[in-house]
């Protein structure tokens, strides 16, 4: 009886370990997305000689953006879309070894393998 209280665990947290990609990808787009947005508009409310003139290097990488407020929408739009796809592409990484894992216990466990 042991092993079947066992198995059925292992069967639970095997399948409750799995990530919907769709929605890890919008948590994590919705994050960066927040925190570049809150970055930048901290530093203009901040002011001083030369604001944020580190975080206007993303605008290298955004088209765009600057410190600014219009800057940090677009920065918003641009971290969405990059926390996105971060996020979904760590959620298949994820599920992909998790099943690989998965594959190769039960191919261990199997009695016909």
């Amino acid at each position: 009886m042991p092993d079947v209280d066992n198995d059925l665990a292992e069967i639970v947290l095997t399948r409750l370990a799995r990530f919907n990609a769709t929605v890890e990808g919008l948590v994590f787009g919705t994050l960066l997305g927040i925190l570049i947005f809150v970055a930048t508009n901290w530093l203009i409310l901040k002011g001083g000689e030369n604001v944020g003139a580190h975080l206007a290097l993303l605008g290298q990488f955004f088209i765009g953006y600057r410190v600014t407020f219009v800057g940090s929408v677009i920065g918003f739009g641009y971290g969405f879309i990059t926390g996105f796809i971060a996020g979904y592409l760590v959620s298949i990484l994820y599920n992909w070894f998790g099943a690989r894992g998965e594959n190769r216990r039960a191919t261990v466990r199997s009695p016909h393998a």
